[in-house]
C-alpha cells in the first residue's frame, strides 16, 4: 500500500483549540482507551463522520501530513477489514497542514471539502 500524503482526523472545536494551545493532541476518550489515535483516509472519513459523529456540529477536520508522523503511524485492519491509519504517539500540531470547520448539511450529514486527497 502506498502511504497517502494526508490522513484525516475529526474532533470538536474545543478539543482542537486545546491541542493548539498545548502544541499536541493526545487523543479523545476512545483513542486513549484503544491505545492509539484514530485517523481515516480520504476514502474513509465521510463514513467515519456518519458512524461516529452524525449530526454533531462544531467539528473540525484536520489534514495531517503522514510524513510528519513517521513509524508511529500504522495502517491496520479495522472496520470490515479495511486498513485504517492509527497513530501510536501524540499528534504534534505541527503535523497538521490544514484545519477547517466541517459544516452540517440540511439533512444532518457533514459537508466535506471537495479537495480531499
Amino acid at each position: 500500500m502506498t502511504q497517502p500524503v494526508f490522513v484525516y482526523r475529526l474532533l470538536s472545536a474545543d478539543a482542537w483549540e486545546r491541542a493548539r494551545q498545548e502544541g499536541r493532541f493526545l487523543g479523545a476518550e476512545h483513542d486513549l482507551r484503544d491505545g492509539f489515535i484514530h485517523f481515516s483516509t480520504a476514502a474513509q472519513v465521510a463514513e467515519t463522520a456518519a458512524r461516529h459523529y452524525a449530526g454533531q456540529a462544531s467539528l473540525i477536520l484536520l489534514w495531517v501530513r503522514t510524513a510528519a508522523l513517521g513509524a508511529a503511524l500504522r495502517f491496520e485492519p479495522s472496520r470490515g477489514g479495511a486498513l485504517f491509519p492509527h497513530l501510536y504517539a501524540e499528534l504534534p500540531v505541527t503535523a497538521v497542514a490544514r484545519a477547517e470547520p466541517l459544516p452540517l448539511a440540511a439533512g444532518g450529514t457533514h459537508r466535506f471539502p471537495p479537495d480531499l486527497e
